[in-house]
């Protein structure tokens, strides 16, 4: 049988991390799971849904309760990533300071209980696994571009319109930001840092010798300021949906070996 414990484990266990980041929790415990169901958001009628379908759990990816409220804290990724791509901590912070208070005062218009409350009075275990997951499809990601080494960004985007979620899905990949013939040159998946980085993040990696960024999405306001800055780079939107689609078709399938019965809601599946 299959408890919450173990299911934020094998989740953990998926990208081989032993800490549980801010936006992963269980927010409602259970255990002895035969059925659970599986969705990228979820609301009380989700909860009910799957009430009626007797499923003994459901799992969640976006943060909800405490774990939205602390969605801010894992904006940080982003400095990881700039780093790691040899931009200096400082220019990196000053990069995401913005992006950061953004998403935290936002959390003060959010009635972050309510899904969690519904949860506890349906008595349906629930749990969210956020970053696990996106942290997944990122390495799918990255695998599937370095095996190509592709010379231009519409060869890039061949290649990862293999990634079944990515053929499958009617948010197509596309170029926001630069052309289709353009050269890749260095390239880096921006995900898995919480949200997409918006303008400063994209235009701090173009002005630092990275020649493509892949977001999942970017608000359009901060493509306009983008387009209006001029900086040489490619920005790749790969699709919310799809990306998200990644890492909880891995957690399904990793519950499916477990024994577990799986229903999966807006998720792109074959």
């Amino acid at each position: 049988m299959l408890d919450t414990d173990r299911v934020l484990e094998i989740a953990l266990d998926m990208v081989g991390w032993n800490t549980v980041p801010a936006d992963t929790a269980i927010h409602v415990s259970g255990k002895n799971f035969k059925k659970v169901m599986l969705m990228i958001d979820v609301t009380t009628a989700d909860l009910m849904l799957a009430k009626n379908l007797g499923c003994d759990a459901v799992i969640t990816h976006h943060p909800i309760g405490i774990t939205a409220v602390n969605f801010y804290k894992v904006i940080d990724r982003h400095v990881d990533y700039m780093v790691e791509n040899g931009i200096s901590e400082k220019i990196a912070r000053m990069s995401v300071k913005d992006l950061k208070k953004r998403v935290e005062i936002r959390n003060h218009t959010q009635i972050y209980s309510s899904v969690i409350d519904s949860a506890k009075i349906l008595d349906m275990p629930l749990v969210n696994i956020h970053q696990p997951c996106d942290e997944y499809a990122k390495r799918v990601i990255s695998k599937k571009i370095s095996e190509r080494d592709p010379n231009l960004i519409s060869e890039m985007i061949s290649a990862l319109k293999e990634i079944p979620e990515f053929k499958l899905v009617e948010t197509k990949i596309q170029v926001a930001y630069g052309q289709p013939d353009s050269l890749v040159g260095k390239w880096v998946p921006v995900i898995a840092a919480g949200t997409n980085g918006g303008y400063l993040v994209a235009k701090t990696y173009f002005e630092n010798g990275i020649g493509t960024v892949l977001y999942f999405h970017i608000d359009y306001n901060d493509l306009i300021k983008l387009r209006e800055s001029n900086v040489q780079g490619n920005l790749v939107i790969l699709g919310h949906l799809a990306g998200d689609s990644i890492g909880m078709n891995a957690l399904g399938n990793k519950l499916e070996d477990e024994g577990i019965q799986v229903v999966r809601k807006d998720i792109i599946t074959a």
